[in-house]
């Protein structure tokens, strides 16, 4: 699909920024540091790309822009590995609170998020790792001075150092939304170790945690949907930067290695195998395009083409990330090549967010459901 003028102007603007901020090498040395991100990048992509309130509503500060917008923002993050809490803050948090309907909070925490102020996470999974079964770990009791949260939630995305954090909690029958500070008593953050360090995770643990209501009671589960099924358009389009980085650093080293006399790009199979991946990431940007289209208006199609889009871009990312590796030959496995940290970022999206047979799975149940 043809990108139009706008959204093509986006790409060059964001690509420009990322390569010359935040070159692989950089990549490198900030995901070794405490923080895991560049302050100065973050400030930046807020303060003069406007890129952490580009899909905000104007009303909060942000540029009301669409998902559209949005995916090729995230497409060129995953394109450049950028070690960032955008994912995190701007597409999970802020979809939350938006989704939530509360408007106090909306006005309080979105302008900020929006800025580049705070950055929010979102803590709803429990130790299976599933969406469809959140915040089994979490209890809300409400005493005289609010609620206070008890219990736990693991694999949450930059949540050792969120200013600000969504966790959903069991409230009698049903699960609410609650927001929580950072450093609010009796709350234990730990950094856990990961296979992708360009994407740190959290365990947290709740003690009598002070928390404010989100929304209303037993309101949670439609938020977390419409929060997963965003969440899937913007995994996959970060999919789909890093399959196509990894497919030219493919093929530039395919024109540069020389075997038996010429470059092994002029082998037939390598030919052979280099179009099929180049016809792979097309899919998957075909699909990615159509679901963040149908998230930008909100359409009833989204949790079909969301879970489409992520089945067809996890399982390019995989293949395309391993082929680079192959073709790389010993030197594509060593921790010294780039290669490998492409390949970990794939790994890490499928277990996040679920890989292509999980949605596949999803995608018939949705069809199913349809049809009946």
């Amino acid at each position: 699909m043809n990108a139009s003028p706008e959204l093509a102007e986006l790409r060059e603007t964001v690509r420009r920024f990322l390569d010359a901020r935040s070159p692989l090498a950089e990549v490198r040395r900030v995901m070794e540091t405490p923080a895991g991100y560049d302050t100065d990048v973050w400030s930046t992509m807020a303060g003069q790309l406007g890129l952490t309130g580009l899909a905000i509503a104007e009303e909060f500060g942000g540029a009301g822009a669409g998902w559209s917008e949005l995916a090729v923002v995230v497409e060129e993050m995953g394109r450049a590995l950028l070690p960032t809490p955008f994912l995190a803050s701007v597409v999970l948090a802020a979809t939350a609170i938006a989704a939530s309907g509360d408007a106090a909070a909306q006005k309080d925490l979105l302008p900020r998020i929006a800025a580049g102020e705070i950055t929010a996470t979102l803590a709803v999974l429990p130790d299976s790792g599933r969406w469809d079964a959140p915040g089994a770990g979490l209890t809300a009791v409400r005493g005289d001075d609010g609620y206070q949260l008890d219990g736990y939630a693991t694999f949450v995305l930059d949540g050792h150092r969120a200013d600000v954090i969504v966790a959903v909690a069991r409230t009698g029958p049903g699960l609410s939304l609650f927001t929580v500070d950072g450093d609010a008593p009796g709350l234990l953050r730990t950094a856990l170790p990961t296979l992708d360090r360009t994407r740190p995770l959290a365990e947290l643990e709740f003690t009598q945690v002070p928390a404010r209501l989100l929304g209303t009671e037993r309101q949670a589960a439609p938020v977390v949907a419409r929060t997963y099924d965003v969440a899937l358009v913007a995994a996959a389009a970060d999919a789909l930067g890093g399959a196509r980085r990894c497919l030219d650093m493919a093929l530039d080293y395919a024109q540069e290695r020389i075997a038996f006399g010429r470059p092994i790009g002029g082998f037939q199979a390598v030919k052979h195998k280099l179009v099929d991946l180049l016809l792979e990431v097309e899919f998957a940007r075909t699909a990615v395009a159509q679901a963040a289209l149908a998230a930008s208006r909100d359409s009833a199609d989204l949790r079909l083409l969301a879970s489409l889009a992520m089945a067809q871009c996890a399982q390019t990312y995989a293949l395309v990330a391993t082929e680079n590796i192959h073709l790389h030959g010993g030197i594509g496995f060593t921790w010294e090549h780039d290669a490998q940290l492409f390949f970990k970022r794939a790994k890490s999206s499928q277990l996040l967010f679920g890989d292509a047979t999980f949605h596949r799975e999803r995608v018939a149940t949705e069809l199913l459901s349809s049809a009946s």
